[in-house]
C-alpha cells in the first residue's frame, strides 16, 4: 500500500511557544501527532519524549514477532514512561503530559491508536469521518446524551482530558486496525485545528483537488483566521496506488 504525505506545526496566534510535536517516519511506516500540555518547558517536553519514544521503539522492533496491535500499545506505553522518568528527574515539570495519535502502516494492515484529543480523521470521497474518539470529558457527556454537539464545541471544561501520557494511572492502550483505499487521505491532527474548525471546512481545505503541501497551509491559514488560540499541527497521508515521497 502505497503513501505519500507531508506535515505541518504552526505556534498559532497568541502562544510563544509551540508544545506541539509530530514525527513523520521518511519510509512512511508511521506517522505520530502529539500535544504537550504542563506549562512551557514541561508541555513541549513531554509531545517531544512521546514522538522520540514512539518512533525510536518502533523503529527497534519493526522486524519482530510482535504483532502490530501490540507493538504499536507498547510503543506508547513506552512513551508514557519516558514522561514518568522526566518527571521523576526534573520536579518542576511533574504536571506536565501529553496526547497522542499514531497511525501505522506494517504488514500490509494500517493501524491506529491515540491517548487524549488529538484526531485522525479520514476523507474518502469527500466525506469526512473522525476515525478517533476523544479522551474527554464533554466527549464522555455526548456518548451518555447529557449535551449536545454543539454543547460540546463551548463547553467551559471541552479541555478536559479523560487520559493522557504522563500518567501513572494511563488506562489500557486500545488499538485499532485502519481500513483504506486508493483516494483516501487520512488527517492527524492536534485540537488547535479542531477547536477552531468545524468538519466543513477541514473538508473543503482537504480536498484532493489540493495537494497535501496546500492542504497543510490552507488548514493552518485557516485555523490561525478564526482565532488561533492554540499551537496547529497537521500530517496528511495520501493512499495512492503506486509510489510514496
Amino acid at each position: 500500500m502505497k503513501r505519500s504525505f507531508t506535515g505541518l506545526t504552526d505556534p498559532g496566534l497568541l502562544r510563544t511557544v509551540n508544545q506541539d510535536d509530530y514525527y513523520i517516519d521518511p519510509d512512511g511506516r508511521f506517522f505520530i501527532v502529539a500535544d504537550g500540555m504542563g506549562g512551557h518547558a514541561g508541555g513541549q517536553e513531554a509531545s517531544q519524549l512521546a514522538t522520540e519514544a514512539i518512533h525510536t521503539y518502533l523503529d527497534k522492533h519493526w522486524q519482530s514477532v510482535i504483532p502490530s496491535d501490540e507493538l504499536l500499545a507498547q510503543a506508547l506505553l513506552e512513551a508514557n514512561e519516558a514522561i514518568l522518568q522526566d518527571q521523576q528527574n526534573h520536579p518542576e515539570r511533574s504536571d506536565m503530559g501529553t496526547t497522542a495519535v499514531v497511525a501505522m502502516f506494517r504488514q500490509e494492515q494500517p493501524w491506529f491508536a491515540h491517548v487524549g484529543d488529538s484526531r485522525l480523521y479520514r476523507l474518502r470521497n469527500s466525506k469526512l469521518e473522525q476515525i478517533t474518539e476523544d479522551h474527554t470529558w464533554v466527549a464522555r457527556a455526548m456518548k451518555a446524551g447529557d449535551i449536545t454537539s454543539e454543547q460540546a464545541r463551548i463547553h467551559p471544561w471541552r479541555h478536559v482530558l479523560s487520559q493522557c501520557l504522563g500518567r501513572k494511572d494511563l488506562q489500557p492502550i486500545e488499538v485499532y486496525p485502519l481500513e483504506v483505499q486508493p483516494g483516501d487521505r487520512l488527517l492527524l491532527c492536534s485540537d488547535g485545528l479542531t477547536e477552531e474548525l468545524s468538519d466543513d471546512l477541514i473538508t473543503s481545505h482537504l480536498q484532493p483537488g489540493l495537494s497535501k503541501d496546500q492542504s497543510s497551509t490552507k488548514l493552518i491559514e485557516a485555523a490561525k483566521e478564526k482565532g488561533g488560540r492554540d499551537n496547529i499541527t497537521v500530517v496528511i497521508v495520501e493512499i495512492n496506488e503506486t509510489g510514496h515521497e
